[in-house]
């Protein structure tokens, strides 16, 4: 864990000396210490400290479900709902079109990966924002998507393999019961338990003396909601957002708790990113061939095509319309989980799934977060003396 943070933190100065984000240079630390090159962090490892990952992502959704105040979406408007559909959707579709003509894959395998390519890792996306000080259209509409993009992608995943299980012949018939309400209440379940977290977190809060009882209360109350996500099955991610979200809408002084917690997470983020750099295995790139490559390109159209179309419907900013795109490439925790679901619901395709997505992910997490800068940059949202000036952690 030292050596983690130690290198995810010199490795994040060095990038941050070229204006490069500092999350970039935490994956490129993690690969240099992992398997793939040093082998100081061997894979074997790196499996027994998945807690890391876990916490982490846990933070962060509940960092970006702070930002769904209801005050702010109606502001927005319906127009987020529709950017985000358009964007998974857009994905999934043209992903899953491109793996059968171009890929010559079967219905099943391409409508299971079509709907992986939804998904989003906000991590990096949120990495980048705060490292700038990022503010505008584009980080108001995006924040709000990012946080809504899983449950969309939970639910076209959960439709997906349900058809694919069927044209399979594995697994059973498909049913609307299989189709559609299992993973909706999985969703439902997952908002419900945060919301109610989210409800006592507040209410306990205002007992609290000091920031040093409020940080350990929040701390302990993600660490217990990460825990019960896994006992009940339903995504983590989900569950903090909601809490997040229920903290920041009915407790008058929200900002206080998000402040305190963001004392604690850097080092947490940090370690995320490197210990995430260390578990990639580049030789995956190896396996991937053609249908990795579509996926890789592919998917990174639908998204940019998706947001815009979405953007000009919901009549949003031009930075927006040309810009939001570029932010949505990162994939990471969310598409691999998704993956091994895919492998062990489809064992005649699912190592190819896996292999493509893995492979994927590395491109993306390193390229998401410099497409990020870039198109935050060039919307002229990034805080100019951040950007001209090395940044320490």
């Amino acid at each position: 864990m030292g050596l983690i943070l130690l290198v995810g933190l010199v490795s994040g100065r060095i990038v941050s000396k070229f204006k490069l984000p500092e999350v970039t240079g935490y994956l490129l630390g993690g690969v240099l210490i992992g398997g793939s090159f040093l082998n100081i962090i061997p894979h074997d490892i790196v499996g027994q400290l998945s807690i890391i990952s876990e916490v982490a992502l846990g933070f962060i959704a509940f960092s970006i479900g702070s930002e769904l105040k209801i005050s702010h979406i109606k502001k927005v408007g319906k127009g987020i709902v529709i950017i985000t559909l358009c964007e998974a959707l857009g994905a999934v579709i043209l992903v899953t079109l491109a793996m059968m003509t171009l890929g010559g894959k079967d219905l099943s395998f391409s409508i299971v990966i079509g709907a992986i390519a939804a998904a989003t890792a906000p991590a990096a996306t949120l990495m980048v924002i705060r490292q700038y000080k990022a503010k505008g259209p584009v980080v108001n509409t995006l924040l709000p998507i990012v946080a809504m993009d899983d449950a969309v992608g939970i639910i076209v995943f959960g439709v997906s393999i349900t058809v694919a299980k069927g044209l399979s012949s594995i697994g059973g018939e498909v049913t609307l019961y299989n189709m559609l309400f299992e993973p909706i209440m999985e969703i439902v379940l997952a908002v419900v338990i945060g919301i109610g977290i989210g409800i006592i977190l507040a209410f306990i809060s205002k007992s609290a003396k000091g920031g040093d009882q409020l940080l350990a209360l929040t701390i302990g109350v993600v660490f217990i909601s990460v825990g019960i996500s896994s006992h009940f099955n339903v995504s983590p991610l989900l569950l903090c957002m909601a809490i997040g979200t229920t903290v920041s809408n009915i407790m008058p002084n929200s900002k206080r708790t998000l402040d305190v917690v963001d004392r604690f997470t850097p080092p947490i983020f940090i370690a995320f990113f490197t210990f995430a750099g260390a578990e990639l295995d580049l030789s995956v790139l190896l396996t991937v061939g053609l249908a990795g490559a579509i996926y890789i390109v592919v998917r990174v159209i639908g998204k940019v095509l998706g947001a815009g179309i979405g953007a000009r419907i919901a009549k949003s900013p031009k930075t927006v319309q040309q810009y939001l795109g570029l932010t949505l490439v990162p994939q990471a925790g969310v598409a691999i989980g998704l993956a091994m679901a895919a492998q062990e619901a489809l064992p005649n395709h699912g190592m190819e799934i896996r292999a493509i997505i893995l492979g994927a992910t590395v491109v993306y997490e390193m390229a998401g977060p410099l497409l990020t800068k870039m198109a935050l940059t060039k919307a002229g949202e990034v805080d100019k003396n951040i950007v001209n000036n090395t940044v320490s952690v």
